[in-house]
């Protein structure tokens, strides 16, 4: 099957690679064509096939090639030379990466590839709650210490991006069901609220949806790592606390704030007062590079 792929798309250099998954099997092509694999055209010959207790019985198989250009100006060395900067850079990203995951006994599968705002990796395991950590603070942390790994290597400043099981678009999410709700609040009782720490990606989430929501405002305040948003309506209400003297109101006060009920346990965390021990502690801990 290989060979007839072969011959419908003919390259200037071209070989079947395997893998434990397809995306292994490209990773492998284009650590053995030196090149991105954007730069690679792709066909799945076959996927992987599982056995018992979800053992690989048969590993994925593609056939990979790629064409050299035929201008080989200045131009194209300089890309050539960016490539290698970054394929270091992602080499190097992954090494860590396997060294670290080995270290705390995770089994997993590292896809990493170039995009438009850096690199990207994405870590697949069945331990993804180790790897993503409380709130997302181990991945956080990973990544903030591969790209230290990477930017340590001669080249341009690049941006490291890491996932893991699709958390990070589950937690944008829940970060903008939570800025909607925390908005309604803020409209119905005229009483601003102070959420937890924050890293800046997902304060601008916040912002992001706040800003989009008529009658309210949120904004930054403290400092790193503890920098937190306050979200508040743009009238305030204000209170008075005398009581009105009536028969039918008994002691009742005026303008008593309304009760809010938290729709989700992740919303009742973030209003949590912070251990004593968790404000004392560093961000990430000491994991050595």
């Amino acid at each position: 099957m290989a060979d007839e792929i072969v011959e419908m798309v003919p390259m200037d250099k071209c070989g079947v690679f395997t893998g434990k998954s397809i995306e292994d099997a490209k990773r492998k092509a284009a650590d053995d064509f030196q090149i991105p694999l954007k730069d690679i055209k792709f066909k799945v010959i076959e996927d992987v096939k599982k056995g018992f207790f979800g053992k690989i019985k048969t590993e994925a198989k593609v056939w990979a090639g790629y064409n050299e250009p035929d201008d080989l100006g200045p131009d194209y060395m300089d890309v050539k030379r960016k490539e290698l900067v970054e394929k270091t850079k992602m080499d190097a990203c992954r090494n860590y990466l396997d060294k670290v995951l080995d270290k705390m006994g995770i089994e997993h599968d590292i896809s990493i590839t170039t995009v438009e705002t850096g690199i990207f990796a994405d870590i697949d395991s069945k331990g993804s709650g180790a790897v993503i950590g409380r709130r997302g603070e181990t991945l956080d942390a990973l990544q903030y210490l591969s790209s230290l790994v990477a930017n340590r290597i001669e080249g341009d400043y690049i941006r490291v991006s890491l996932d893991s099981c699709g958390y990070r678009e589950k937690r944008e999410e829940t970060l903008k069901g939570l800025a909607e709700r925390i908005s309604e609040k803020a409209l119905k009782t005229g009483k601003s609220t102070v959420l937890e720490p924050m890293n800046p990606y997902e304060r601008r989430i916040i912002h992001s949806v706040v800003s989009k929501i008529e009658g309210v405002n949120s904004k930054s305040i403290g400092e790193e790592p503890y920098r937190k948003i306050v979200i508040a309506s743009d009238n305030p209400r204000k209170y008075n606390n005398k009581r009105r003297k009536s028969g039918n109101d008994n002691n009742k006060k005026i303008d008593e704030p309304m009760s809010f009920d938290y729709k989700t346990s992740f919303e009742k965390d973030y209003k949590k007062p912070k251990p004593e021990d968790d404000i004392n502690a560093g961000l990430y801990g000491k994991i050595e590079l």
